[in-house]
């Protein structure tokens, strides 16, 4: 699954979600959905999970425990696509008739329903569904205005992937800091130590923004910030800038991938098995489409992205998934009972032993495996996200953030370039 696709799909209706929902207006403080508080309502539950999310065993399993611990009760499980989901969601979760009892969102969606009133207030559940041990980006974007309406179901940990025999060989120690590893970067492109054609230390293009906030939020950067009702845009403070200006000297000094497209980001692993690349950025995830051969023989690595003090790990964004109970839900004790099942103990460690997910429960991130499952749960507890507004759906669907970047890539100058769409951003989030 790809999570950078996922939230282009997951923004770029943003604007019609707001206004379609709009009229949703469900009060979704009250402690009771469209089957009210107690044991009435219907006893047909159902929860959609979207594609690829949880494993085929796992959905079977989740399935005969819930009808195994509530008699006569039945769990329906519908995976959808990505592809249109924002739209069948304005759809059903308005309709009492139409809508699924529990939600599978991507987790920068959450803001474009919580906000309408589609989503249910869970602040009394937060405890129960793990607490201190949910990944705590995700409870910051499940929330609007001091409620919580989405926990984290699951993330993907952004990571580095690097050619360990290629360090050896231009003498590069594994970087322990943020500027040890563009200094690394920098290094390993002059070396070029297989004098491989169009080689370059790293893979950094502006058409990547996830991989490139990880430096904007380890500096302390960020987009925008709000004050009461007011937004700022960030991307001028002096935190930024010196992101912003590390990030350009990667950009233009050691690599030659810095204008690729949108679409060659999605196939980064290529150049890294054919040998054009020293190192890239991708989810724990997708360690199997580098080369077998490669991994065998020793010469891959992985490294979280570092922070700013060495020995310290950076902010990465972390893609992933929430779930929340619909305002018009139609059995809200149902709908609770699946919740708590959907963080016990069994499902988490599925999601994380079978799936290769980092689950919403940090602490069972331990049944991971593959090579980055070491390092996942310290990236994710590291991890930011990008502002919880529901207008940023509208800008990231309207590829502002990816723009921004991209006009970093051109070699254009940071400040003008900062100050630009600083306005762009405030205004945008201001019309909320």
């Amino acid at each position: 699954m790809n999570l950078t696709r996922r939230s282009l799909l997951a923004s770029a209706s943003g604007a019609a979600v707001l206004g379609g929902l709009g009229a949703c207006g469900n009060d979704t403080s009250s402690s009771s959905g469209s089957g009210g508080s107690g044991g009435g309502g219907s006893k047909k539950i159902t929860v959609w999970f979207m594609q690829d999310s949880v494993p085929d065993s796992t959905q079977a399993n989740l399935k005969k425990t819930f009808e195994e611990q509530n008699a006569g009760a039945t769990l329906d499980i519908q995976v959808q696509q990505w592809d249109g989901i924002v739209s069948k969601l304005q759809t059903s979760l308005a309709s009492k008739d139409q809508s699924p009892d529990v939600v599978e969102f991507g987790n920068t969606q959450v803001a474009l329903f919580s906000s309408v009133g589609a989503l249910l207030d869970i602040s009394d559940m937060e405890d129960a569904l793990g607490g201190s041990d949910l990944i705590q980006s995700f409870i910051d974007a499940g929330t609007w205005e001091s409620k919580l309406y989405a926990t984290p179901m699951y993330a993907g940990a952004r990571v580095y992937y690097y050619r360990k025999d290629l360090f050896a060989a231009a003498g590069i120690a594994e970087p322990t800091s943020l500027d040890e590893l563009v200094a690394a970067a920098k290094k390993l492109d002059a070396a070029n130590p297989e004098k491989n054609p169009n080689f370059s230390g790293i893979y950094f293009p502006g058409a990547d923004p996830h991989t490139n906030e990880g430096w904007l939020f380890t500096h302390g950067g960020q987009y925008a910030e709000q004050s009461g009702k007011t937004w700022a845009g960030k991307l001028s403070s002096t935190e930024s800038q010196a992101a912003l200006a590390q990030v350009q000297d990667l950009m233009l000094h050691a690599t030659k991938y810095a204008l690729d497209s949108n679409e060659n980001v999605q196939a980064a692993y290529q150049l890294f098995n054919d040998g054009k690349i020293g190192m890239y950025s991708a989810l724990n995830v997708a360690s199997g489409k580098i080369d077998q051969a490669m991994w065998d023989a020793g010469k891959v690595g992985v490294l979280a992205l570092p922070g700013l003090t060495p020995g310290s790990v950076g902010h990465t964004f972390s893609g992933g998934s929430s779930l929340g109970i619909s305002a018009n839900n139609h059995n809200l004790d149902l709908s609770k009972k699946l919740m708590e099942l959907l963080y016990g103990d069994d499902f988490m460690t599925d999601m994380a032993k079978v799936g290769g997910w980092i689950p919403g429960r940090t602490s069972f991130a331990s049944a991971l495996t593959g090579p980055a499952g070491s390092i996942a749960q310290k990236v994710i507890e590291n991890s930011v996200l990008t502002p919880n507004s529901p207008q940023w759906g509208v800008l990231d669907g309207n590829n502002v953030p990816r723009d921004f970047w991209v006009r970093i890539a051109k070699g254009e100058d940071v400040k003008t370039v900062a100050a630009d769409v600083d306005k762009t951003i405030a205004d945008a989030l201001n019309k909320g």
